[in-house]
């Protein structure tokens, strides 16, 4: 080996509004069951990754432009690479990166990612239930570990449409009975009353998968204390609330030493955005967290999917994508 093989490689790592954003090399790429791909994810210079804990996700950042949330599920000591996997969604459901990611990305393909963030983590506690259902299986793989290397009490149960479309069962069977696996074409839907059971002391429920389910666990969890269930969502469940009329209000930037007006039919980031500011969004639907900001006065209305309801009264953050103002003024740490 010569002295030139030898050097570091550049590194394309950079922070972006106090964010890791770096350029990552397809190491590997692995189909873990009908449908879904595994990538084994890189830094191009070989440089340390940041660390991350479970429930994290990234944003992968396709050659088109074109961003999409994917959750870690690897191992968080792993510093020199990060794993995701990706479902690949049926054709007119896909908005382009599953599609992409399954029949484009090769081993060698490099990609830009930012990230890590983390609205999903593993809040201490005596007991755990989890939850998935599908490729919702990402972010509780790591909790599992993490669950069990800290000698708390858990189980899981994870659904899916099949035996052949659940990813990582064979890292799970090391847990023996303490996992429950429910293809729904040989059991049916999940029993939630045999498998969540009641509100128990000291027990947490972490939730990930398709609506449906989601939407049960919640219903099951309804009379548990406030926020013993924690939920991740695929996609923004904005549009079933009741809906609430936009009014046009004022942002002041205490940064920028500015006020913006928001019109009723702009979001605040978009009002921030005509005025040449630069805010890092991603999903614009209140999903990822990307546009996390901090409040400094006023009270915000929260429409996101992303804040606990603990969080959500301290009003001390709001997603500038979706939340607006339950007043008519709000100064932002911008």
């Amino acid at each position: 080996m010569t002295g030139v093989d030898c050097l570091p490689q550049p590194s394309t790592v950079r922070l972006v509004m106090r964010e890791y954003e770096a350029d990552v090399t397809v190491a590997e790429k692995t189909t873990v069951a009908d449908g879904v791909a595994s990538l084994l994810l890189r830094e191009v210079g070989g440089h340390p990754l940041p660390e991350w804990e479970p429930g994290a996700h990234i944003d992968l950042v396709m050659p088109s432009g074109l961003v999409r949330q994917y959750s870690l599920c690897g191992d968080p000591a792993d510093r020199g690479s990060w794993r995701i996997a990706v479902l690949r969604e049926p054709e007119g459901q896909s908005r382009g990166g599953s599609i992409y990611v399954h029949d484009s990305i090769e081993p060698g393909t490099t990609l830009r990612i930012r990230g890590p963030r983390n609205h999903f983590r593993l809040a201490p506690a005596a007991n755990y239930v989890f939850v998935a259902g599908g490729i919702g299986i990402t972010p509780i793989l790591a909790m599992v570990a993490e669950a069990e290397a800290a000698g708390a009490s858990w189980r899981i149960v994870y659904g899916g449409r099949s035996i052949h479309s659940m990813a990582f069962l064979d890292e799970l069977s090391t847990h023996g009975d303490r996992v429950d696996i429910w293809p729904q074409d040989q059991r049916g839907l999940i029993d939630l009353d045999a498998t969540v059971g009641s509100a128990q002391p000291d027990t947490l429920v972490y939730c990930c998968g398709p609506t449906g389910l989601l939407k049960a666990v919640e219903q099951h969890c309804a009379s548990w204390p406030l926020d013993a269930l924690r939920v991740e969502r695929f996609t923004s469940s904005i549009g079933e609330v009741e809906h609430l009329e936009n009014r046009p209000i004022e942002v002041e930037l205490a940064q920028q030493g500015m006020t913006v007006t928001v019109p009723a039919d702009r979001s605040v980031l978009e009002a921030l955005e005509e005025q040449g500011l630069p805010v890092m969004s991603s999903c614009r639907s209140g999903m990822c967290g990307t546009c996390e900001t901090p409040v400094l006065s006023g009270i915000p209305e929260h429409r996101d999917d992303v804040l606990t309801h603990e969080e959500r009264e301290s009003n001390e953050y709001m997603m500038i994508c979706v939340s607006r103002c339950r007043g008519d003024k709000l100064v932002l740490d911008i």
